[in-house]
């Protein structure tokens, strides 16, 4: 399945649950204490970051969607400081401040990359259920998704009621979940336990089949429409309902912090799914964010540009069909890499071999090859109301499984010449007979210090030719 990052910008998103304050102080060790068989860390830096529930709502932010933070936290400096840091990443804090808990807060120590010791300081939250649960209400139908960040320090308490509120709304809801009792989150529509908290609850197993018995097993008993599993080295398995189980390998190969990686997981789920995307896809979308925060030291997020980044490493970067809006995005992360954008276009109604050896010329001018076709309307205008054979979608699916092909847009003018003098590629392709100054769009692509480049044609090879030989068969 290919996989292309969304545009998260009109995503709006809420994000309740046990919301807390990491700090940490970094140093270096060059001895071990005479007090005690510890090393002596001789702090440099410190460094305060928004933690648990917090921290999800920051790597929401972080795509680029539109978060509200709803939690408890103390009357004091400390959640302060966390409304403070959130604010200036644009999460729109919702807090109830309690005189009687003071704000969670957790302190690391690290040196050379490595954690040495932390330090928690919490006192769960009680007494503020339904002041809670009326907030979140007004929250929730105004989102588009809903994540709930269990860290069992009290926030939650009545998970039940707020899962409810979800589902009258007709909200997708995604639970971080903690603890042992997990039918307290039946209902909602993604759980995303870690390997550990899954075995806590359904126990130890032996083998592969008898893991995935077990995941088939609570998906259906807690009614979720899917349980994803995240399993360190192993990775991660989604158990989707009606479905057979999926597991997605680890992307990271290495693997400096694990911190905060559960958050990243359930953003990018959450942020998947509100977008549109099917649970295959957001899984795999959270499988590839959690291979690069792993990769961070401490609580960290990824951007869309990393994940952009990270397919295009892999061969694979946002290739398929994309609207005109993503591939002009796609595109300046492409020339932010220093890439050279080649661009051609056409119908492609039945790809043959002329297609595949024409494309795969184009792609040796440069690095990135965007394909425009035109769309079923703009073929019938150009070609005759016979045509097109195949279906644009169909058309697209095939051109992206080209070697050559990274990126597919359709268009649905005779040409594409607007699109061209918006993204002014650095080549501009197209085959026969033309002269450069009659193809679509050079004259904006040659100005702007690009070329113009006519590649031959195949002989004996074209759609048309294809369809006369299976009329006379």
């Amino acid at each position: 399945m290919t996989l292309t990052i969304p545009d998260f910008a009109s995503l709006k998103v809420l994000v309740a649950g046990d919301a807390m304050l990491d700090e940490y102080w970094f140093g270096d060790t060059e001895r071990i204490s005479p007090e005690a068989p510890v090393p002596v860390v001789k702090t440099s830096r410190t460094e305060q970051r928004p933690g648990g529930a917090a921290n999800v709502a920051l790597n929401l932010a972080a795509l680029g969607a539109r978060v509200s933070l709803a939690a408890i936290v103390g009357k004091d400096a400390r959640g302060a400081a966390l409304a403070d840091l959130l604010s200036g990443h644009d999460v729109d804090c919702r807090f109830l401040k309690s005189a009687e808990q003071p704000t969670i807060y957790k302190l690391r120590v690290l040196s050379r990359n490595q954690q040495l010791i932390r330090l928690d300081f919490e006192t769960p939250f009680v007494g503020h259920g339904q002041a809670f649960a009326a907030q979140f209400v007004a929250l929730a139908a105004a989102a588009d998704v809903v994540v709930l960040s269990d860290y069992g320090k009290g926030t939650l308490d009545g998970v039940q009621a707020l899962i409810g509120a979800c589902r009258e709304h007709g909200r997708c809801v995604l639970i971080d979940p903690k603890g042992t009792d997990f039918a307290r989150y039946r209902g909602a529509s993604v759980i995303t336990p870690n390997r550990s908290e899954f075995e806590a609850v359904v126990g130890a197993w032996r083998t592969e089949a008898d893991f995935e018995a077990r995941g088939t097993a609570l998906c259906e008993d807690l009614e979720l429409e899917a349980l994803l599993v995240t399993r360190g080295s192993a990775g991660m398995t989604l158990f989707a309902a009606g479905e057979p189980p999926l597991t997605l390998p680890a992307e990271a190969r290495e693997v400096f912090d694990v911190t905060g990686a559960g958050d990243t997981v359930i953003a990018l789920m959450a942020a998947g799914l509100g977008t549109g995307l099917g649970l295959e896809s957001a899984a795999m979308l959270a499988n590839l964010g959690a291979g690069l925060v792993v990769r961070k030291i401490g609580v960290a997020n990824v951007s869309p540009a990393e994940l952009r980044l990270a397919l295009h490493r892999r061969g694979a970067g946002g290739r398929g069909m994309v609207d005109a809006a993503e591939l002009e995005l796609l595109v300046a992360q492409a020339r932010a890499r220093g890439e050279r954008i080649v661009m051609t276009n056409g119908c492609f109604d039945i790809l043959h071999a002329g297609h595949v050896a024409y494309l795969e010329e184009a792609k040796t001018l440069g690095d990135r090859l965007i394909v425009a076709v035109n769309d079923d309307d703009s073929v019938a205008r150009l070609k005759g109301k016979s045509r097109p054979v195949n279906q644009l979608a169909d058309r697209a699916a095939v051109l992206a499984g080209l070697a050559a092909v990274d990126w597919v847009v359709p268009f649905s003018e005779d040409t594409p010449a607007d699109f061209i003098r918006r993204l002014l590629p650095d080549v501009l392709v197209k085959g026969g007979d033309y002269q450069a100054a009659e193809v679509a769009g050079a004259k904006a692509v040659i100005a702007n210090g690009g070329e113009v480049r006519i590649l031959s044609f195949r002989e004996g090879r074209s759609t048309s030719a294809v369809i006369e030989a299976i009329r006379k068969r």
